[in-house]
């Protein structure tokens, strides 16, 4: 128990920066939905992101992971770790110099080909972010490596506070100045550049970021070994093809949806709505994304224990009780949420539980992921997520001519399926752990029945839906209370029971 409280702990530090700072990011999309007001410039958003999502995992290839796999495998000292971190770090930052450098010299080709011809900076600014973006997360998985959450979190929120701050000042500040006073800033600003902004922010955030991360970089003596290079890349490679995969699932129904849907003008207003009401369920991903950081180092660390399998079940375990509950929060108070987005784009909130759930699942399939990493198979995480893939795509290119974003949305669910049944099959057969499947069962049975309780049922004040939900809410944390109280504290529960 005390490395899940370990576990707990970090988690919640690294929600500073994952929960708290996406939640801040997430901010913006009211921002961007009142201010867009065409839906089709968030649609533009939404493709770029798509595809910067996907680049920033080719130019990481897998070395994040590659990164603990190693620096744990060396002997315990400064020196060992340095060569590991200088080796890792020198590879990711010469292949995204490399990047950057071509996305600025070819911006115009590169922005004619996905129809951004008429502004080529677009790709020129995303492909110096999307560089530094991957160049970062070496230090910051070195920060986590060396247990500095504290430092790790203020980071991140120093990027999201920066990049909201400049949205702010472009998208709203500049606007008003440029009715009352042009000539404050007429010589930077211009009305009509609109959605570009947003990019501009980006850029600034991830520069100012990029150069606070400095003192991180420079750490100790520079120390580069080719043939530890050799070794991570043959580990970390598979992992590529495993990330590419798997971002390609989130990803690839925004970056084809203009292409498959019939109507090109009308694909872009479509992409737009289902971008912003696809970030109203990302709440899920930020827990994720927290639990994800802290529990990477962790498997590895815990792999030696005696204890370690059950550690994992019982890890599992508490993550699916908090999506799942994160999941309830969510439908209970959509009402609440739908007024976030502006007019034009609520109609695209009936996503909204089918993504939450393939969000939910997407976390599942990345705590069944720990076997393949800690026996070093993994091209099995591969070929689970290339499958994955492969039926998102499918029914992508099948569907959205007749279902639009509805069909983008039930991909991703069924395509979760998939790689959770894959990955926990083959995961029994080469590294067993007693999940406790009938528990897992019951809470996901019992929140599919508080979500039917909470969906079919309506009522016409939106004050009364309100409080019946949260009497929902209530029913599960009730449960989990009772249930979890009585399985830790089994002698506390008979002297009560009696």
């Amino acid at each position: 128990m005390a490395g899940l409280k370990k576990l707990a702990q970090e988690t919640a530090i690294y929600g500073i920066s994952s929960i708290v700072g996406r939640f801040l990011n997430w901010c913006l999309v009211p921002l961007y939905s009142y201010v867009l007001v065409d839906s089709s410039d968030y649609g533009i958003v939404t493709n770029l992101y798509a595809w910067t999502a996907l680049i920033v995992i080719v130019l990481t290839y897998g070395m994040e992971t590659g990164f603990f796999r190693f620096v744990n495998k060396q002997p315990k000292h400064e020196q060992a770790d340095n060569r590991v971190y200088s080796t890792t770090l020198t590879s990711v930052g010469f292949t995204s110099l490399l990047f950057a450098i071509t996305c600025v010299i070819f911006g115009p080709q590169i922005a004619t080909a996905l129809g951004y011809g008429d502004h080529p900076e677009f790709i020129q600014m995303l492909g110096v972010v999307v560089s530094m973006d991957a160049f970062d997360s070496i230090p910051f998985s070195y920060l986590r490596y060396k247990n500095k959450p504290i430092v790790f979190a203020s980071l991140k929120l120093l990027m999201i506070f920066v990049n909201i701050i400049f949205n702010i000042f472009f998208l709203v500040i500049c606007p008003k100045l440029a009715v009352s006073h042009p000539e404050w800033i007429e010589w930077f600003y211009n009305p009509d550049y609109g959605v570009g902004y947003i990019f501009v922010a980006n850029l600034i955030s991830t520069t100012t970021v990029t150069l606070a991360l400095l003192p991180y970089v420079f750490v100790g003596k520079w120390n580069f070994d080719k043939v530890l290079l050799r070794s991570m890349l043959k580990y970390s490679l598979p992992l590529l093809l495993l990330g590419v995969a798997g971002i390609m699932n989130q990803t690839i129904d925004k970056i084809i949806f203009p292409v498959v849907y019939p109507n090109p003008e009308e694909a872009m207003r479509e992409l737009g709505i289902y971008g912003a009401c696809f970030k109203v369920a990302m709440v899920m991903m930020m827990f994720t994304y927290a639990f994800r950081f802290a529990y990477e180092p962790f498997v590895f660390a815990k792999n030696q224990d005696a204890d370690s399998k059950s550690t994992y079940s019982d890890a599992m375990k508490y993550f699916v009780i908090s999506t799942l509950f994160i999941f309830l929060i969510i439908i209970a108070y959509i009402d609440i949420f739908k007024l976030l987005l502006g007019p034009q784009y609520r109609e695209g909130i009936r996503i909204i539980p089918i993504v939450l759930m393939a969000y939910f699942l997407q976390g599942v399939m990345y705590n069944l992921s720990l076997w393949y990493k800690l026996v070093g198979k993994t091209i099995f995480g591969a070929w689970f997520s290339l499958i994955g893939l492969i039926v998102t795509l499918v029914i992508n290119v099948v569907f959205i001519p007749k279902y639009s974003y509805m069909a983008s949305a039930w991909a991703a669910l069924i395509s979760a399926v998939v790689m959770v049944v894959l990955s926990y099959g083959f995961g029994q057969k080469y590294y067993p752990i007693d999940y406790k499947l009938k528990t897992l069962a019951f809470y996901f049975g019992l929140t599919m029945l508080l979500f039917a309780g909470m969906h079919f049922v309506s009522f016409e004040s939106t004050v009364v839906n309100i409080l019946y939900r949260t009497v929902l809410l209530g029913v599960y944390v009730a449960v989990v209370v009772c249930r979890e109280w009585s399985l830790l504290h089994p002698k506390s529960a008979e002297k009560k029971h009696l």
